[in-house]
């Protein structure tokens, strides 16, 4: 079977030149560019995994990121696309998207199946099928088992009613079909990675907390789930090998949950020689000495930690069984070996006040990570906090299908005084903030724990440039090359800030050269490269303008826009189909009981659609 997997806008965008749509399908007025961050744009996870069981099973099937498209476009994209089934993944963000484009989809091919699955689809299913009759079946939670039984039914010319984990309609009305098992054995699984190139990895599934705010319960259960530590090193290997630059995002929802398996994952990236730096998101309180010492030396460059709030009432409203202090010691830990320390921030929780608020500020001051970002509190079906909105009711779930904001932000009872107070604050305050940046005295103690580690020479390296020590610079970075550094277009690119400073312009663009052939798409080398070309037009060799250049060796990613992964342009010929594979069932468990569902975070789109 011919299966396209879209990933829709959130509204009708309208093409450049063209007015926004007046007809109510057009962005909120509200709505200001910026108001969708980076991460709405990239392909949920999910898709990829959906497309990946497919793929193995014998199916034809095209991943589509569609997210920043004019609507006209994905009119168009729709039209050449003559799939028999069309999946979606639905998110709060882009629910109205999802709805557009299933009537499009109704409309150019009326004897195709839509199935709609994700985190907002799911706590929703029974309104998303009764709003939009275009919509045959929901999937809930995780669908991997649930599509490819749709799949085998669709394709046996079968009734696609009755099947485990979805919701349909039957004889007029919507009916939820028994509850499905969650999958035990993720390694039966194919991997994404053997089809599609994404920087973004997922090694397991679940979270043993319940904040209040989180709907990963409803999209896995309860309890943990991880892949095995070969699954996982092979699923790295396969991910790292596709990637122009080297750097991996993990998106569990708590990664370290089992220490034990994270510290046997890190050392089979040192045993295979795996080369890169990754992130993951992970909780203060599974962390320790040892796990990140290993974390470090396995390329680990950052931790982005669910912190929340730096008020010791509003952790515990919120249920995240956190304290102030174990935050602060985590913290420390990390700057230790010299893993950059994220903070994810929110305002509006529950209990929420001026004062709470400014606790959070002075917490910030005394534990000083190196970047924080904060967000509004964004009502989620599927969250505790929709769920008692709701019995309290101030919230109706009939809003998600009326309204056409984006995400429902709101405070969850703060008083109308200090909604204010922070609202003005956080519009003076919203993205990325850095806070701490080590010096050479705490990037020379860093080397010093780790041995002679590639990274952290590059780290002392820059850290000497910023103090003026050229030669020490230059000694650093180039130790960084010698040992393999993950990342040698940013020890180029070091080293060409070095040349520069000593007045060296040849040797500074013969650097920037082989900078670009490593990394051509570093934000810091992108930069310094268009700084240095208008430096050259204005004449400032001659002129003796100055030359502002950045070293930096931050995780930091320019992701490329293009398909699947994120929105990029289509090939001419996007509508050929590939050739069929040989059909191969997965040796994957069918047997009914326990219950899924899906959810979402806010911050992360990686959950099966």
């Amino acid at each position: 079977m011919r299966i396209a997997l879209l990933y829709p806008p959130p509204w009708k965008i309208p093409a450049p030149g063209e007015a926004p749509d007046t007809g109510g399908d057009g962005p909120p007025a509200e709505y200001r560019e910026g108001d969708l961050d980076p991460d709405f744009h990239q392909t949920p996870y999910g898709l990829f995994s959906l497309g990946a069981q497919a793929i193995r099973a014998g199916h034809q099937v095209k991943v589509l990121n569609l997210s920043s498209y004019p609507f006209s476009e994905v009119e168009r994209v729709v039209r050449a696309l003559d799939a028999d089934v069309f999946g979606m993944s639905c998110w709060t963000a882009n629910r109205r998207g999802v709805a557009l484009t299933a009537r499009c989809i109704r409309a150019l091919h009326p004897r195709a199946h839509i199935v709609v699955g994700g985190p907002h689809a799911t706590p929703l299913a029974a309104e998303v099928l009764r709003h939009h009759l275009e919509v045959d079946t929901v999937t809930l939670g995780e669908s991997e088992l649930s599509f490819l039984e749709l799949l085998d039914r669709l394709e046996a010319g079968l009734p696609a009613t009755g099947i485990a984990g979805t919701a349909y309609r039957a004889g007029g009305r919507v009916e939820l079909g028994p509850p499905r098992a969650a999958i035990e054995d993720l390694d039966a699984l194919a991997s994404p990675h053997d089809h599609f190139t994404t920087h973004i990895v997922m090694t397991s599934r679940g979270c043993p907390w319940a904040c209040t705010f989180c709907g990963a319960e409803t999209t896995w259960g309860r309890g943990f789930r991880g892949q095995s530590v070969p699954y996982v090193l092979d699923a790295l290997e396969a991910a790292v090998a596709r990637l122009p630059v080297k750097m991996v995002q993990i998106k569990d929802d708590t990664f370290t949950t089992n220490r034990k398996r994270v510290i046997e994952i890190c050392q089979g990236i040192r045993a295979r020689k795996i080369s890169f730096l990754w992130s993951c998101d992970t909780r203060v309180d599974v962390l320790g000495d040892d796990l990140l010492r290993e974390m470090r030396l396995a390329g680990c460059q950052r931790l982005s930690l669910g912190v929340e709030s730096g008020s010791p009432a509003i952790l515990k409203n919120i249920d995240k069984k956190i304290t102030v202090k174990k935050i602060i010691e985590s913290t420390e830990l990390a700057k230790k070996y010299g893993i950059q320390v994220r903070y994810y921030m929110m305002l509006g929780n529950r209990g929420e006040t001026a004062q709470t608020f400014r606790e959070t500020l002075a917490f910030l001051e005394a534990a000083r990570p190196h970047q924080y970002i904060f967000s509004c509190l964004s009502i989620y079906p599927g969250t505790r906090d929709f769920d008692d909105a709701e019995a309290a009711g101030w919230l109706d779930r009939e809003v998600y299908f009326r309204g056409d904001f984006q995400e429902l932000k709101t405070p969850f009872d703060a008083s109308e005084e200090d909604t204010a107070l922070m609202g003005a604050w956080f519009e003076q305050n919203k993205g990325l903030r850095e806070l701490y940046r080590e010096g050479v005295d705490e990037r020379r103690a860093i080397l010093a724990r780790l041995g002679d580690h590639h990274a952290a020479h590059l780290e002392l390296g820059i850290a000497y440039l910023d103090a003026g020590q050229l030669d020490l610079a230059e000694r650093h970075v180039a130790r960084a090359l010698e040992l393999g550094v993950p990342v040698p277009g940013l020890a180029y690119n070091a080293l060409a800030c070095i040349a520069a400073r000593r007045g060296d312009i040849q040797a500074m663009q013969d650097h920037f050269t082989t900078a670009a052939r490593c990394d051509p798409q570093h934000p810091v080398l992108i930069r310094n490269v268009q700084v240095a070309r208008a430096w050259f037009a204005k004449g400032g060799p001659g002129r003796g303008l100055p030359l502002d250049l950045v070293a930096r060796c931050d995780f930091q990613l320019l992701e490329r826009t293009a398909q699947p992964a994120l929105p990029g342009p289509l090939p001419e010929d996007f509508a050929v189909w590939p050739p069929a594979g040989e059909r191969r069932r997965p040796a994957l468990p069918r047997e009914e009981g326990g219950r899924e569902a899906a959810g979402q975070r806010g911050r992360l789109r990686v959950v099966p659609s």
